[in-house]
């Protein structure tokens, strides 16, 4: 598991290393408009390009680790789900379809017997 130690303040270094990811996103997209008349290919380029740059400078920040950090525990942990077989899933499956119509027929006759009380029997409005 990542690390249970607790930072609250980060140094400058990543506060500058943040902002320069930021600073790198908005220019991609400063550039994606200034070169629409270059056409399509050099904006999405330079915008790709701006991006990648970004992540990848954001990624060596102390939160960029964490993010990293915590990726990689949470393949760790989907790898030790135990999955069910397909006749379990089926059967499962099965099961929650009968609760389904149960209920649903339920419903439907105490509906129709409340109708039948309410308007039948007491307000004789049928």
């Amino acid at each position: 598991m990542a690390s249970t130690e607790i930072e609250t303040v980060s140094p400058a270094a990543d506060k500058a290393k943040l902002a320069a990811a930021a600073l790198l996103a908005v220019l991609g997209f400063v550039a994606y408009y200034l070169l629409g008349a270059r056409g399509a290919w050099a904006q999405w380029a330079a915008l790709l390009v701006a991006l990648g740059a970004a992540v990848a400078v954001g990624l060596t920040a102390s939160p960029g680790q964490r993010l990293i950090a915590f990726g990689r525990d949470a393949v760790k942990e989907a790898r030790k789900v135990v999955w069910p077989t397909r006749k379990e899933a089926a059967q499962v499956t099965g099961y929650v379809f009968a609760f389904v119509v149960v209920m649903a027929l339920f419903l439907w006759l105490t509906d129709k017997l409340l109708e039948w009380v309410l308007y039948g029997l007491i307000l004789g409005w049928r």
